[in-house]
């Protein structure tokens, strides 16, 4: 493909990263309703994990990609798995693929998997420092809420570390709820409607 294809398609791209937000946003809300409390059960959590939480973030992975933009990609695409396999996590856990797999259910396992995503998102705070600072923000919460997941799973502090990351999920929701609804505007009017606050501007 030439250099002037390859332009083409970035100009009829739009910034995929509300869509991105968007999901986010949606995802954790339902689950942080669940985890405070407000709702009960997994059922209709896992659906909106496969459809805003994994496959829209999916979507927006594949579009920043494209857009070199590979922070946004990187990023976008390993939360888009992280919430295919927690949702697939879920299903196993209530006897949907059989009493075998539930019954060999190690949620220590999830405990690795939680501590490998924090270190993951640890790394990519950094990067969101040159984003902007309402992402950085974003991140340091979902670190909070990872780290959490991380201990509860553990079996640390279980009642402490489920609360703080009930309320850090939650944060994290409106938090993107309010990315999303910046980058929108801000694009569609063509001016800052909704700050989101410059980068740090310290490794750019």
């Amino acid at each position: 493909m030439s250099v002037a294809e390859t332009q083409r398609i970035k100009i009829g791209i739009a910034n995929p990263t509300a869509l991105g937000l968007f999901g986010l946003a949606i995802v954790t809300f339902v689950a942080a309703s669940q985890k405070l409390g407000l709702t009960t059960g997994l059922s209709f959590v896992i659906v909106y994990a496969i459809f805003l939480g994994a496959t829209a973030q999916l979507i927006a992975c594949i579009l920043d990609f494209i857009y070199e933009n590979i922070w946004g990609g990187t990023v976008f695409g390993a939360y888009a798995f992280f919430w295919y396999a927690v949702a697939v996590a879920w299903m196993m856990k209530m006897g949907v693929f059989g009493p075998e797999l539930a019954a060999a259910c190690d949620v220590k396992q999830l405990g690795f998997a939680f501590l490998g995503y924090l270190i993951f998102s640890v790394m990519m705070t950094i990067g969101a420092m040159e984003v902007s600072k309402l992402i950085f923000i974003i991140m340091v919460v979902i670190d909070v809420l990872l780290g959490a997941l991380a201990l509860n799973a553990f079996g640390v502090a279980p009642h402490l570390t489920h609360t703080i990351g009930a309320w850090a999920e939650m944060i994290t929701a409106l938090l993107s709820f309010y990315a999303c609804s910046a980058v929108v505007l801000n694009t569609f009017f063509g001016r800052v409607f909704l700050p989101v606050g410059k980068p740090f501007g310290i490794f750019k």
